[in-house]
């Protein structure tokens, strides 16, 4: 894995929303021993909560608005793609990013681009895992750390974590369970995955 001057990979995070993974993210990278750094935060919403966070912890920022693309998803990737180089980026780690991405990013960043979600893959990709797993009468949930391939949540598994599904949880009360649970596997993975030579 290549690296920067700081000896850590630097690391892009790709956000929509709040960032509570991004921010697990940023302070794993705080440690001295870390093997990356995030060196942007990058989001398709301009009022996404997670800029501010990563904003007062010292981290840049940019915003590269999907709606003035309207459907045209290559152009605004090009354009992402255009930050993420000015960035110096080696590595980029999506969390929470509402977007479905086009083979032009899926291909440029192969085997570079991880992703966590919120089911013990291959079970339950998409949405509504939670509630998916619930009904399914499951005794287990959990999380997924995967390389982003061009299909839905189908890339290699890269780490797991399962959570144990209680007898009253209602898909909020697991979410809550299993966003936990991400906020310790995917710093970890993401470490591991940036020691590779």
């Amino acid at each position: 894995m290549p690296q920067s001057r700081t000896g850590r990979v630097r690391v892009a995070v790709l956000i929509s929303g709040a960032g509570s993974n991004m921010a697990a993210l940023i302070d794993a990278a705080g440690q001295t021993e870390a093997s990356f750094e995030v060196g942007l935060v990058l989001s398709n919403r301009p009022d996404a909560g997670g800029l501010a966070v990563a904003e007062a912890k010292g981290v840049a920022t940019a915003v590269v608005d999907h709606r003035p693309f309207g459907k045209d998803r290559a152009a605004h990737e090009q354009a992402v793609q255009s930050v993420l180089e000015a960035h110096g980026i080696e590595v980029v780690a999506l969390a929470g990013y509402m977007r479905l991405l086009t083979p032009l990013l899926v291909g440029r960043w192969a085997g570079r681009m991880l992703n966590i979600h919120p089911s013990l893959l291959p079970k339950y990709p998409g949405l509504d895992t939670h509630a998916r797993a619930l009904a399914a009468g499951d005794a287990e949930a959990g999380c997924t750390v995967h390389l982003v391939t061009e299909g839905v949540d189908d890339g290699p598994v890269l780490g797991q974590s399962a959570v144990p599904i209680q007898p009253d949880d209602t898909p909020g009360s697991l979410a809550q369970r299993v966003l936990a649970a991400e906020h310790a596997l995917y710093p970890r993975v993401l470490a591991d995955f940036c020691q590779r030579p």
